[in-house]
């Protein structure tokens, strides 16, 4: 599987950027307070968020991050055939991952990034 090399992380709520390549949404819910027809995406991939259980744990709480980050990637681990759509999906673009939260440092897009970035390093 061959990982996009670059693959960045943005807030739905940002402008989209020339560099952007495939823009996906990956949160289980729609943002609130934007209309599909107004979201710059390519792709809505709700496998590929955490599940309720996992996000209702987390609750963005920091404290939390590495465990959350634990558990989300033994999910992803499930879900391969996801991950590799994903992937043959972005076709050696650049990858936007889209996320809906407001910190920027601790959600589930920041945690699918290492994943992949992660499974690069394995492949390669």
């Amino acid at each position: 599987m061959r990982v996009p090399q670059v693959i960045h992380c943005k807030r739905v709520y940002d402008p989209p950027s020339r560099g952007d390549g495939y823009r996906v949404l990956v949160d289980r819910v729609w943002p609130r307070g934007i209309k599909k027809a107004d979201l710059s995406y390519h792709e809505w991939c709700r496998e590929l968020a955490p599940s309720a259980e996992l996000r209702k744990w987390f609750g963005h709480d920091p404290q939390l991050w590495a465990g959350f980050c634990r558990r989300y990637h033994v999910e992803l681990d499930a879900r391969g055939a996801a991950v590799q759509g994903l992937v043959e999906a972005s076709a050696g673009r650049p990858l936007t991952l889209l996320y809906a939260a407001r910190d920027t440092e601790h959600n589930n897009a920041v945690a699918l990034k290492i994943y992949l970035e992660k499974l690069d390093a394995r492949a390669g």
